[in-house]
């Protein structure tokens, strides 16, 4: 009767699947920001493409910019509206449809359940719109300077107004108020509003050289901590500052150093401190990630560097509510670019990561933590058809898997890990959401170049039987594979390389084996009939090795064996 039961509860997963939306547009489109809505279901904000094919003119024109100025409205972007519900279902996608092209970069929440929007129009200005609930424009406030303006982020304040942060070119004569036309090549360029649009004050901060304005946020006492960037003679540094609720200037850091800072993203934690993701060049100018905790006064309290085997980046960083820190942004080596999330922990140590996305260039750009643990991340997945960017809308669990698709609450991971909620709680097993089973005891692991089980190996394995296949036999409708992956790590005594992956690939597939034929034999016959039909080992050699939190191999924890398990789609 148990199994009964369990297999009604379950029949929702027969058509699981990743919890991975792709928008395609005719032409280049990519979303920028992420939010959660009240009633849980998630909005996106970013830019699709127009063109107009034709264009009714009777004015002739001599000057050829003239005539250039005249068609530009006909090409360009729109800010865009997307909405999706738990089933991934589409409930919104929708055009602003504004009278100059323009492209959104934030989308923040208000009390009413609608939207601030901030963006900047093609031709230099600065935009934000005010949205309803449904997204209808409520109000579009047009500004800037008679410069070039680009926005970069706009932050909800705790009055209800609003902060956008961004850069301006400079022109100025000794007339000028330098606080308002600039002070260098280009400025940090800050303005704050109020709820119903109105503009309270507008500010430049920066050095003679090149800055420019990346993110900002409220601290507690109502000042504002602001990020930038200042780039002379190659270097690119990065610029902290401080001002009051008013605009004025509290203090100024510089981050001169030898290595080329690029900041993504800063943003307040719960312990009333603050935290900046960065890049850095290393020696072979590739991106490490780098993270710096602070407080008020500027005091760094961590300065953490995170080092890959490829250039890395986190473009955005948020905040669980056990100090735990999700962040998103991209992988990439030579010849492609993955979208990459990263899971640490209040120290800053990195506990999980995953990459997602094909041959192409894919990339989260923004993420937002759910009521439930679960993330919504944001980003541009590139079309092997075409080699356009397409919208792209992601869910994440808290390991940094993806989430599965399920109309019913209770899941197949639900029901796992409460039946070896013993041998979770004591640490021998991790059960993640995609289905896999992770032996991660040390005794549990095998010894350099070993593969036959021993003693303890054996009654595990018996146990892990005794659980997961009746099981796995109850539900047997909705499972495709039972798979049994053996794992080395990369060492091989004196052997070259093509010896040692060889060997390992030997070796691994013989651990693979050993587990599953002890596995297999402790079955009955009928169960043995219908797992010859998902049953399958296989042997990855030193493919997937499991490491310390500072990237290097964990030789002896990557000696294993895990089990996954793979629904039918």
């Amino acid at each position: 009767m148990k199994y009964i039961l369990l297999l009604i509860t379950l029949i929702s997963s027969l058509s699981a699947k990743d919890f991975s939306i792709i928008i395609d547009k005719p032409f280049n489109s990519a979303l920028f920001d992420v939010v959660q809505d009240y009633d849980r279901s998630i909005s996106a904000v970013g830019f699709s493409k127009s063109y107009e094919t034709s264009k009714t003119d009777t004015k002739s024109y001599t000057d050829p910019f003239e005539y250039l100025s005249s068609i530009s409205a006909a090409h360009g972007s729109q800010m865009h509206l997307v909405k999706v519900d738990n089933s991934a279902d589409i409930e919104l996608n929708k055009p602003a449809k504004l009278s100059k092209y323009n492209e959104a970069v934030a989308l923040v929440k208000t009390p009413q359940n609608g939207y601030f929007i901030g963006g900047y129009t093609l031709d230099g200005s600065l935009l934000i719109s005010r949205l309803d609930a449904k997204a209808n424009i409520v109000f579009t406030k047009t500004f800037g300077t008679k410069n070039h303006d680009t926005m970069n982020d706009i932050i909800l304040l705790k009055d209800g107004g609003v902060l956008t942060v961004g850069s301006s070119s400079t022109s100025r004569s000794s007339k000028d108020n330098i606080f308002e036309t600039g002070l260098g090549l280009g400025d940090i360029y800050i303005t704050r509003f109020t709820k119903d649009g109105r503009k309270v004050w507008g500010r430049k901060y920066g050095t003679e050289y090149d800055d420019k304005g990346i993110d900002a946020v409220e601290a507690k006492d109502g000042s504002i901590i602001i990020v930038g960037t200042t780039e002379y003679a190659g270097h690119k540094n990065v610029t902290l500052l401080r001002v009051t609720g008013n605009g004025d200037k509290v203090w100024l850091k510089h981050y001169d150093e030898q290595e080329r800072l690029t900041p993504y993203k800063l943003i307040g934690l719960r312990d009333d401190n603050f935290l900046l993701s960065m890049s850095k060049q290393d020696e072979m100018n590739k991106e490490q990630i780098r993270l710096i905790k602070f407080n008020l006064q500027n005091d760094i309290l961590i300065d953490k560097e995170i080092h890959t085997s490829y250039s890395s980046a986190l473009k955005d960083i948020k905040e669980y509510s056990d100090g735990g820190i999700i962040g998103v942004g991209y992988v990439k080596d030579t010849y492609n670019t993955d979208a990459l999330v990263m899971m640490l922990d209040s120290k800053l140590n990195m506990t999980n990561q995953e990459h997602f996305g094909k041959q192409n260039h894919d990339e989260f750009n923004a993420v937002t933590i759910l009521h439930n643990t679960q993330a919504a991340a944001v980003g541009i997945n590139t079309s092997e058809e075409s080699q356009e960017s397409n919208m792209w809308i992601a869910k994440l669990n808290r390991d940094a898997t993806m989430v599965q698709i399920s109309t019913k609450a209770e899941s197949f991971f639900t029901e796992l890990s409460r039946i070896f909620k013993k041998e979770i709680d004591s640490k021998q097993i991790r059960i993640k959401n995609d289905l896999t089973i992770e032996l991660i005891d040390k005794g549990l692991v095998f010894n350099q170049g070993i593969y036959k089980l021993n003693k303890t190996q054996e009654n595990f394995i018996t146990l892990i039987g005794e659980k997961l296949i009746p099981f796995l036999h109850a539900n047997r409708e909705f499972i495709e594979t039972l798979a049994v992956n053996g794992h080395t790590s990369s060492e091989w005594g004196e052997a070259d390389f093509s010896n040692s992956f060889l060997h390992n690939e030997e070796l691994s597939m013989k651990r693979s084996y050993a587990t599953l034929s002890h596995l297999f034999r402790a079955q009955n016959k009928k169960t043995q009939l219908w797992l010859t039909k998902v049953l399958k080992g296989s042997g990855l050699a030193f493919s997937k090795p499991v490491k310390f939190e500072n990237n290097v191999e964990n030789k002896e924890k990557s000696r294993r064996v895990v089990f996954k398990i793979l629904l039918v789609k």
